[in-house]
């Protein structure tokens, strides 16, 4: 069945349920007593006495009623009372879930978002399965003193029947129970809808395309930083394994030098014999510094004479 149909016939349901609780509320002869009868070939007068939450009544043949009303509230019998204060609070309930499940239903365009409209009906079933359950209290309540009194030996007087609106009333609690189920169901289809069948959202081509492409640019980015990383890695590796090699044979080396035997130092000459070297040193090399300078000129005047003769040679 379509959601829209359920809450539908759920608001059909519940609304007739609370109208047979409050007609049976006002109806009369809640139980009753017949006196009288047919015996033999004499006709023997007829009488019902019968009673309400309001007013007890007897009726005789020529249909003429004489009744009592029940005076103020605190001096009514105890079940009455109770069974007055439930029927009373099962209605009231039920008009708080008819104005709820009108504000939620999807027919209806008050309400607001889908959200809020889920939670007035929700709120509605459970309100009319509760304002059935009280009415149906109420009537269990009513019921349960009339047998008591019918099958108590001790009590003299009239034996009460139950009267027509108690099934009325329990009728109608059952179809504003089912009213309420009605709506609860739906809500709970709705909510399986929306948080189970999630719906695929289509993605148009184009950003289609930028999302394949940013994957694929985020894969090569990850490829290059992981191969850097191993290159890195890599490269540290070599230079420590390369550094580890040529410090062994610096150790090595360093070991043999030292195993070497020492040379005996040369004795030192006095220093008037280094002062005298180093004179002869700085006069020989000034000496062949004037001789290279002499020779420089000899050259470049010699090259020179060649170039004139060769220029006028030219010229004749």
């Amino acid at each position: 069945m379509n959601i829209r149909t359920m809450q539908v016939w759920g608001f059909l349901l519940s609304v007739t349920g609370w109208i047979f609780v409050s007609c049976s509320m006002a109806m009369e002869a809640w139980k009753v007593a017949p006196i009288g009868g047919v015996g033999g070939s004499n006709i023997i007068s007829v009488g019902w006495h019968w009673s309400s939450l309001w007013r007890e009544c007897f009726t005789d043949s020529a249909s003429t009623t004489r009744c009592y009303d029940f005076p103020v509230l605190w001096a009514v019998k105890g079940y009455l009372q109770i069974v007055r204060a439930l029927l009373m609070a099962g209605m009231g309930v039920g008009v708080l879930a008819i104005i709820l499940s009108l504000v939620g239903m999807e027919c209806t365009y008050i309400g607001g978002n889908d959200n809020e409209k889920n939670r007035s009906v929700r709120a509605a079933g459970i309100c009319h399965v509760s304002g059935g359950l009280l009415a149906s209290a109420g009537y269990a309540v009513y019921a349960e003193r009339i047998y008591t009194e019918y099958y108590n030996p001790t009590i003299a007087g009239l034996q009460y029947e139950l009267g027509v609106p108690l099934f009325l009333g329990w009728s109608g609690c059952a179809v504003q129970i089912t009213g309420g189920a009605f709506f609860l169901v739906s809500v709970s289809r709705l909510s399986s809808q929306t948080y189970i069948h999630v719906p695929t959202l289509s993605v148009p081509v184009v950003e289609a395309n930028a999302l394949r492409s940013s994957r694929t640019n985020i894969s090569i980015i990850s490829e290059h930083s992981t191969n850097s990383k191993t290159s890195a890695v890599s490269a540290l590796s070599s230079k420590s394994e390369i550094t580890a090699v040529s410090k062994a044979p610096s150790k090595k080396s360093r070991a043999s030098r030292s195993e070497r035997p020492s040379r005996p130092r040369r004795s030192d000459k006095p220093r008037d014999s280094v002062r005298s070297e180093v004179s002869e040193s700085v006069s020989f090399s000034r000496s062949s510094g004037t001789s290279r300078q002499h020779i420089n000129n000899k050259a470049s005047s010699t090259s020179r004479g060649t170039s004139r003769q060769f220029i006028k040679s030219s010229y004749l």
